[in-house]
């Protein structure tokens, strides 16, 4: 057997693993195959020889393609996380790897659809930790934040999870009044009353139509978000509360017609995500 062979042979071992960790992140079978694949073509170009523990190593790379193709999904035009690749991980969970995909399989579409209210960072964090018992520190390079920030996205995408398996969704009129003090906020300029509305890692995000626009593909962190949104303070005065895709939105109008619309993700009461649209068929959808 030569090289290459033994390697294709070494990748076929962790094989159902990846492909069952790629599912849960993207809820797509050919879409989870396409992360596969892209993790086998990284080990290919990396000098595998130099790869302590390979299980690990391709934990975290089909991690970190996930996340890039969970980003990239609603706007091609959104930078990923990195083409660089990351440090193999040190440490796997006990359980091998077809006892973990056993496990990962018995978890039913009700979930996936659940899994789908999530940012893509809650969601990298909840499936890695939660279905397939990654460390947080093993988790946190690949999101690029702290193993404590981390640790606060796992714990609030497995809230969102269990209160949607128990008490279905959130009370609408809540998340709206939510809405509706961000809205007033950003049009007074209130710094602090923004803050007082979003969560610590908040992350806006951004169509490519709203990309052309002006606003930035992605902005993450509270304090610069408020700061984004009382720098479009002049958009917020003729901005109205709307459903946005089924989640409480605004809609800013601009000679009396739609010219961008955010929809937000609440949870607890704060502001936990927010997608900027500016698609000519949604803004149409809210005249």
């Amino acid at each position: 057997m030569n090289t290459d062979e033994m390697w294709a042979a070494r990748f076929e071992e962790h094989r159902a693993l990846l492909r069952s960790i790629a599912h849960r992140m993207l809820g797509s079978a050919g879409e989870a195959e396409d992360a596969v694949q892209e993790t086998w073509l990284r080990l290919n170009r990396s000098d595998a020889h130099s790869i302590d523990n390979l299980a690990g190593w391709l934990t975290t790379v089909v991690g970190r393609v996930c996340l890039d193709m969970l980003r990239s999904r609603a706007s091609r035009r959104e930078d990923p996380v990195g083409e660089d690749v990351p440090e193999p991980a040190r440490d796997l969970p006990q359980a091998g790897p077809e006892q973990q995909a056993l496990l990962a399989d018995s978890v039913g579409m009700a979930l996936l659809v659940v899994l789908d209210t999530l940012t893509p960072a809650e969601r990298l964090a909840f499936v890695l930790h939660d279905l397939f018992a990654m460390p947080f520190d093993q988790i946190a390079p690949i999101l690029e934040r702290t193993p404590a920030a981390t640790r606060q996205l796992a714990s609030r995408a497995r809230r969102r999870v269990r209160g949607a398996d128990a008490d279905g969704v959130p009370d609408p009129a809540r998340r709206h009044r939510v809405v509706e003090a961000f809205l007033a906020a950003a049009r007074g300029g209130d710094f602090e009353g923004l803050m007082a509305v979003l969560a610590p890692d908040v992350a806006v995000s951004a169509d490519e139509f709203a990309v052309l626009r002006g606003v930035p593909a992605v902005t993450s962190g509270a304090e610069a978000v408020a700061g984004q949104a009382i720098t479009f303070s002049r958009l917020a005065q003729d901005s109205r509360v709307v459903s946005v895709n089924g989640l409480p939105g605004l809609v800013g109008l601009r000679g009396g017609r739609p010219y961008a619309a955010l929809a937000f993700t609440v949870e607890d009461d704060r502001i936990v995500g927010i997608r900027a649209h500016a698609e000519p068929g949604l803004l149409a959808s809210l005249v």
